[in-house]
């Protein structure tokens, strides 16, 4: 018998640990990835979700099926807001999002599909799968509600950036279990000599036991008699290590948030910026987000006759201001004459009233030109 086996062969039980793998692969990093854009992603997506979408006719709300489908149930499986927020999620992810209206009138988003596009024709759509049902038929863009996001900035930080970070973020982990280590050394009891065999055959086994102290952040090892480990240091906390880790994954997230136009202070809730940090989200990001998709579904749900006849659709509930934070203005509006109390409503995300004194211009005292260097009369 080998000079290593005598020795393990005194606990014979555990002699088959000397071919026990006691390393690990380190963790793919991939959910860096996947938190950076979920945080920011889903934050734009719950906005969106709050919308209200209103079919307008003769500046006048009408309640119709279409109705129904984008702000209640567009699907059997998705409520409205889940539905937006997966919408928005397709869109930034994939950089581009596709609608299609089945035969049983659900709107469904598609999971993949391929385009054919044409100068002249309306593109046209094929192989469009929706969870692991694929349709036969085709689409034209004239009959699908398709959004490009056009952001090549963030395709391009997904491909190639995203790599450089997480092989960082492996190495200050790599560090930083290290640094909290505990270590030792291992004394072996013989009266044999170490050929090169034995000494290949037993360095291999500490090495085993030495990578598992290495590794992992709790390692676990046999107790062989014969074999004795005397601990020479333990790892100590390092904090700061960890702050390194955490401003590494809010580095990422920043990024992120950068490319997507959405302020830092609100991802990371800065109150101290959070009105001039909100103002910024909703004018540039969350509006042209609302242009988009308005400008989508007037093209494709509404008839060109229509529309230039006054019919189209709204989407409200997000890029108004507060009717309640903004009181004051709204007073000034209307007590000078420059709206009247319905574009006020309107211009706040309310809909009109049919009272006719609301079409009406109102002009305070205090607004009216004075006669003679007094008060009007």
């Amino acid at each position: 018998m080998e000079w290593l086996d005598t020795i393990l062969r005194r606990n014979s039980e555990l002699e088959s640990l000397f071919d026990l793998d006691l390393t690990y692969d380190t963790t793919h990093r991939a959910y860096l990835k996947k938190m950076s854009l979920e945080t920011c992603i889903n934050f734009i997506g719950r906005t969106i979700s709050q919308s209200d979408f209103r079919f307008m006719k003769n500046k006048k709300r009408e309640f119709n099926d279409w109705h129904y489908l984008l702000n209640v149930r567009p699907n059997t499986d998705q409520s409205a807001a889940d539905f937006w927020q997966n919408f928005i999620y397709k869109l930034i992810y994939d950089n581009e999002v596709l609608v299609v209206l089945t035969d049983t009138n659900d709107l469904l988003i598609a999971d993949s599909f391929d385009r054919n596009e044409y100068a002249i024709y309306p593109d046209v759509f094929s192989d469009v799968t929706v969870k692991d049902y694929t349709f036969k038929r085709t689409f034209r863009m004239d009959e699908v509600i398709h959004i490009s996001y056009n952001n090549e900035k963030l395709t391009s930080f997904m491909s190639g950036t995203f790599e450089d970070y997480a092989n960082l973020y492996s190495r200050m982990v790599e560090i930083s279990l290290r640094n909290n280590q505990i270590r030792g050394t291992v004394s072996v009891e013989s009266t044999q000599s170490l050929n090169e065999e034995n000494r290949t055959k037993l360095q291999k086994f500490i090495d085993k036991l030495f990578d598992a102290f290495r590794n992992n952040s709790v390692a676990i090892v046999p107790k062989l008699k014969g074999f004795e480990y005397n601990e020479v240091a333990k790892g100590e906390s390092n904090g700061s290590s960890i702050d390194e880790l955490t401003k590494l994954k809010r580095a990422l997230v920043d990024e992120v948030a950068e490319i997507l136009g959405i302020p830092k202070a609100l991802i990371h809730g800065d109150l101290s910026e959070y009105e001039t940090a909100i103002k910024a989200y909703v004018k540039f990001p969350i509006g042209a987000l609302v242009k988009k998709i308005e400008d989508e579904l007037n093209a494709k749900l509404i008839p060109k006759e229509e529309f230039l006849k006054g019919s189209n659709i709204e989407v409200k509930g997000v890029t108004e201001k507060d009717l309640i934070d903004n009181a004051e203005a709204v007073d000034k509006l209307v007590a000078s004459g420059a709206f009247t109390r319905n574009e006020v409503r309107e211009l706040f995300g309310a809909e009109r009233s049919d009272n006719p004194e609301l079409d009406e211009f109102v002009i305070t005292k205090n607004y009216t030109k004075a006669v003679g260097g007094g008060e009007s009369k």
